[in-house]
C-alpha cells in the first residue's frame, strides 16, 4: 500500500501496519499481522488489514507522528481522525483478539457457574469481574489486555460459588479502577506463583520476555557441568532476594534451541558460565564485572544495577589488523568512535548485516564507491557489522544503513535507506555533510 484511502462505507475499520522494509523486527510481526488478516478475512469480512512501507511515505509519517518502528494503528469506520495505537501486541492470535474486542463486546458476560468454569480453564490466566449490576465501562480494561479471557457478572449465585461476598458497586471511574486492579493483580500472580529461576527455552522464550518485571537477568551455564548445582543454589538464593524486581532466568548453553539467545547476547563457549542483564524498555544490556557466579557478586551486580551505576555491556569484535588497508574500511565497536568523529576526514559507513540479502548486494556498490575513493585524503568509505558490535552513537531500525559523519563542526550528519544506487550513494558521499 503507497497511501492510505479509508472509506466508512467499505469497511467498519482498517488496521495499518506501519513499518520498515529491510527492518527485521518489521519482517517479523509482518508475519503474524498477516496471518490474522486471513483469519478474519472470512469471519469479519468489513474489517480491512493494510500495510504502509513508511520508508517512502514520508508525509503519512509525519501525519501520524510515526516515531518507532514498527507501529500498528487501528481506524475506525474510514475516519483517519485519532487512530488508536495496537501497542505490545506481536503474535497473530493476539491481534485477532485485541480486534474483535475493538469492534465488539471485549468481555463475555458470565450467565452460569459452567460458563465461568469454561473461561477459566481455558488458559493459564483468567480474569471474571464480580458486579452487583454490570457496569460496561469496566469492558475498556479488557481492550488493552488482549492476552487473556475476561468475564463479568451479576449473579448472585455465581458470586456465592466463588465466595465473593461484596462484589464491585457503582463508581464513576470504574473502568479505570478495574485496569488498574488487573495489572496489581498481574504483578501479584506473577510474583507469587512463578520460580525463583526460570528456564529458558524457545518455547517458553515469549513468556518470559511478556512478564510484567521489564529487568531480566540471564545465567548461561551447561546444566551438566561439575559446577552447575553449587552456581545454581547461589544463583536461586539471589533470585529471592530480588523477586519483582529482577527475573532470573537460566539459560542451558547444551540446549540447541537457545542458539537465538546466544546470538543475541553475543554468548561464546569460553564465556560460560556468564552472567547479563537485560532492561526490556531500553533493550541495554550489562555484563557482570566478575567472573565467579557468587552470592555476593551476584547480589553485588543486581544491587549496582539498580541503583542506575552498572555499566552498560557493548560487544565488539576485535580490530582487523588490515582493517585500513582495503579502499573501504572495516569498523568495529572498539575503533568506530575515534575514526568517525575525525575533525579532517569525511566518514562515510555503511551498518550492515552479513545475512541480509539486500545488504549483500549493496556491499557490491560500497566496493565501487570505495575504488573511486581510496585516493581522497579527506574522505574515508567504511563498514561496520552491526550484528556482532554494539553502538550507543547510532540507534538502527534497518539494514542496510548509510550514513555520513562530515569533518567540521559546522556540517550535518546525513543518513540514508531505502533504495539506492551508486549515483545515490556517490552524490551523498559528494555532499559531504553540507546543507543544500
Amino acid at each position: 500500500m503507497s497511501y492510505l484511502s479509508l472509506n466508512a462505507e467499505q469497511f467498519l475499520c482498517l488496521i495499518s501496519f506501519l513499518y520498515v522494509t529491510l527492518s527485521q523486527s518489521s519482517q517479523n510481526l509482518s508475519e503474524e499481522f498477516a496471518d490474522a488478516a486471513r483469519q478474519l478475512k472470512k469471519e469479519a469480512p468489513r474489517i480491512q488489514f493494510g500495510k504502509i512501507d513508511v520508508t517512502h511515505q514520508h508525509d503519512l509519517r509525519k501525519e501520524f507522528n510515526i516515531q518507532a518502528f514498527p507501529t500498528v494503528k487501528f481506524f475506525v469506520n474510514g475516519s483517519r481522525e485519532d487512530p488508536i495505537d495496537c501497542k505490545g501486541v506481536r503474535k497473530a492470535s493476539t491481534f485477532v483478539t485485541w480486534v474483535k474486542r475493538r469492534t465488539g463486546p471485549s468481555t463475555v458476560l458470565i450467565n452460569s457457574t459452567d460458563q465461568a468454569e469454561a473461561i477459566i480453564k481455558a488458559d493459564d490466566l483468567a480474569v471474571i469481574g464480580f458486579f452487583r449490576v454490570i457496569i460496561w465501562k469496566a469492558q475498556k480494561a479488557a481492550r488493552d489486555v488482549p492476552e487473556m479471557p475476561f468475564g463479568m457478572t451479576a449473579s448472585e449465585d455465581i458470586c456465592a460459588n466463588y465466595g465473593v461476598v461484596t462484589a464491585v458497586g457503582y463508581g464513576k471511574p470504574v473502568g479505570e479502577f478495574f485496569r488498574l486492579y488487573i495489572n496489581f493483580m498481574l504483578n501479584y500472580i506473577f510474583n507469587q506463583n512463578t520460580q525463583n529461576v526460570e528456564s529458558f527455552v524457545s518455547q517458553t522464550s515469549v513468556k518470559i520476555f511478556d512478564v510484567p518485571v521489564e529487568n531480566h537477568i540471564l545465567l548461561f551455564t551447561p546444566t551438566n557441568s561439575e559446577t552447575f548445582s553449587e552456581i545454581y543454589e547461589n544463583y536461586q538464593s539471589a533470585a529471592a532476594e530480588f523477586r519483582g524486581k529482577i527475573l532470573f532466568v537460566l539459560v542451558d548453553t547444551n540446549e540447541a534451541r537457545n542458539g537465538r539467545i546466544f546470538e543475541y547476547f553475543r554468548i561464546r563457549d569460553i564465556d560460560v558460565p556468564a552472567v547479563r542483564i537485560l532492561n526490556l524498555t531500553s533493550e541495554a544490556k550489562y555484563k557482570m564485572p566478575a567472573d565467579e557466579v557468587t552470592m555476593e557478586n551476584l547480589k553485588e551486580f543486581c544491587q549496582s544495577y539498580l541503583n542506575g551505576k552498572a555499566k552498560q555491556h557493548l560487544s565488539s569484535e576485535e580490530i582487523p589488523q588490515d582493517w585500513d588497508k582495503t579502499p573501504v574500511k572495516v569498523l568495529v565497536g572498539k575503533n568506530f568512535n575515534s575514526i568517525i568523529f575525525n575533525k579532517t576526514m569525511n566518514v562515510f559507513v555503511m551498518f550492515y548485516a552479513p545475512w541480509s540479502h539486500e545488504c549483500r548486494k549493496l556491499l557490491l556498490i560500497w566496493d565501487e564507491l570505495g575504488e573511486q575513493y581510496k585516493s581522497h585524503k579527506d574522505v574515508m568509505i567504511a563498514k561496520i557489522d552491526v550484528t556482532a558490535n554494539d553502538l550507543l552513537s547510532v540507534g538502527l531500525d534497518r539494514y542496510p544503513f548509510f550514513t555520513l559523519f562530515p569533518a567540521g563542526p559546522q556540517h550535518q550528519v546525513r543518513s540514508c535507506w531505502g533504495r539506492l544506487d551508486y549515483t545515490k550513494l556517490e552524490n551523498a558521499a559528494e555532499s559531504g555533510g553540507e546543507n543544500n
